[in-house]
């Protein structure tokens, strides 16, 4: 971040990009005061502006992600990596509970506001993942299993299995885990922060207002179905969530 002056706004833009040696598409440009014309020379102030060139952001969130853990006192090494449009930045640290949080959320915080450094000024958007030590992959896996279960679930009791509320990204694994399914079909339901996924079994059956199959509600009124709710209620070293400055659309 470097300050630049001229006797206009402009003029001190031309200083900025030229010693810097970038055009001013690869630059953010911040105007800190426009300035004031003297009269006959007095009385004048020249103009300022703050120049960063864009090629920076990734540098910068990495000094922001540095600052961020000295102020929380957690002593973690920073790993960046960038791939087209994606910059991983993988966190080592001894205590990685303190970093990825309950369920992922103390991560999902840290890779928002990552991404929101690494895009600022951007306008070609750039996906961020911050990771803990393999995390994000665990967490993947663990997800694929719990969806594989939950449709045979599904089909065996012939009826729709609801999970808990997902971000976008978890959602997006369950449904491209049983994308291929040829006995379920998934589904999306209602609003944020509650938004679900619904797995539903092509063999659905029918049920009455009180939860019965309408076809042997009378012989087995002792078979009542309510809805049910999934819940992931197993901890393995915080596997949580994954946030969404990573992903635009919505499931």
């Amino acid at each position: 971040m470097q300050h630049f002056f001229g006797k206009t706004v402009e003029s001190a833009i031309d200083i900025g990009l030229q010693e810097l040696n970038i055009t001013r598409e690869d630059a953010i440009i911040t105007v800190v005061d426009e300035g004031v014309k003297g009269v006959l020379g007095i009385g004048g102030k020249k103009a300022e502006v703050i120049i960063e060139s864009k090629k920076d952001n990734v540098k910068r969130a990495s000094d922001f992600l540095d600052g961020l853990f000295d102020l929380l006192k957690i002593p973690v090494t920073l790993e960046s990596e960038e791939k087209d449009d994606k910059v991983i930045y993988n966190l080592i640290t001894t205590s990685s509970s303190s970093i990825i949080g309950y369920r992922g959320e103390m991560l999902d915080a840290i890779q928002t506001l990552a991404g929101a450094v690494v895009n600022i000024g951007n306008e070609e958007y750039k996906r961020v993942v911050v990771d803990c030590e393999g995390y994000r992959q665990k967490r993947e896996e663990t997800l694929k299993a719990l969806a594989l279960r939950l449709a045979d679930k599904a089909v065996k009791s012939g009826r729709p299995v609801t999970l808990e509320p997902m971000n976008p990204f978890e959602r997006r694994v369950i449904h491209s885990a049983l994308a291929d399914s040829e006995t379920v079909k998934t589904e999306s339901q209602g609003v944020e922060p509650k938004r679900h996924v619904v797995i539903t079994p092509n063999n659905l059956k029918k049920f009455d207002k009180k939860g019965y199959n309408n076809k042997k509600s009378k012989e087995n009124k002792g078979s009542g179905f309510k809805s049910e709710m999934i819940k992931i209620t197993t901890k393995t070293s915080g596997f949580g969530t994954f946030l969404g400055n990573s992903l635009k659309k919505e499931d």
